[in-house]
């Protein structure tokens, strides 16, 4: 999770070390400021963001019996805000709540604009046919600039509309501390992105078919936010007829917002009891 306050000390203290009029020049954290905390009774509680993926008029992956990736993700991100909501140990916000088409940089600056500690993006793959009857399974995926594999760098470029370089409100200090202080989130945001990695394989572990080397990497859009942990969730195959068929099932989607809430849990924990 991403100690704004600590790393806006760091630098701080870089900028201190590199000019001494530097502290005079950065404006105080106040309230307002993107890097400031977040206070008062529930708006304390750390923020998660779910993004369904696709929607509107763009369906996402289509299934040999027509089921569409748009709805999937949908139901199941509906039903992990309900059981993270009735724990009532962070709040919950949805990029869409409904059918309709969001642009990616949309939902990175959703979520980058109220401070989330944590983007969970949820999607569901499908392959050409003639890969598809052989592979199946969830899949977690967290930022890259080079793909693991070839499936991973495919996914991407397919998921992926446009790169962008988002801004980030840092102190006004000279270019070369603000990019330490870039490199330094940057850091952190990578960190907490593999450990909910980990935390969400370690919960469908076990429960859930997972692909061969669940996690991967590569250069998601929908992942680049240089200040929110981010995750990239794929439910299944849509393109592999058992992936389908548990896909369709509302059992079957409770069971991964059961998991992936029990994922949530697990990465916030160390917040939670601080």
């Amino acid at each position: 999770m991403i100690d704004r306050r600590a790393i806006l000390g760091a630098g701080l203290w870089i900028a201190m070390a590199a000019a001494p009029s530097a502290l005079a020049q950065t404006p105080g954290p106040g309230p307002n400021r993107r890097l400031g905390p977040q206070q008062g009774g529930r708006d304390a509680l750390p923020l998660v963001v779910i993004d369904p993926g696709h929607g509107g008029a763009d369906p996402g992956a289509i299934g040999p019996q027509g089921t569409q990736e748009k709805r999937v993700v949908l139901a199941v991100a509906l039903e992990l805000r309900r059981r993270l909501e009735a724990e009532g140990r962070c709040r919950v916000a949805l990029t869409r709540s409904a059918d309709v088409f969001v642009p990616l940089r949309q939902r990175v600056e959703f979520a980058r604009r109220r401070q989330a500690a944590l983007l969970l993006s949820l999607h569901a793959d499908a392959l050409p046919p003639g890969q598809a009857a052989s592979i199946r399974g969830a899949s977690v995926y967290t930022l890259s600039t080079t793909a693991s594999d070839p499936l991973a760098a495919a996914l991407a470029q397919r998921e992926n509309l446009a790169d962008r370089a988002g801004g980030l409100a840092l102190p006004s200090v000279s270019p070369e501390v603000q990019r330490i202080l870039l490199s330094l989130m940057r850091a952190e945001t990578r960190q907490g992105s593999e450990r909910i990695a980990r935390h969400t394989l370690a919960a469908l572990r076990g429960e859930v078919p997972l692909l061969a080397n669940p996690h991967r990497r590569a250069g998601f859009l929908v992942l680049k936010a240089p200040d929110v942990p981010s995750a990239l969730i794929e439910l299944g195959f849509l393109s592999h007829p058992g992936d389908e068929a548990l896909l369709r099932r509302p059992a079957w989607r409770a069971k991964l917002a059961e998991r992936l809430a029990q994922a949530v849990h697990g990465y916030l924990g160390r917040r939670i009891q601080a």
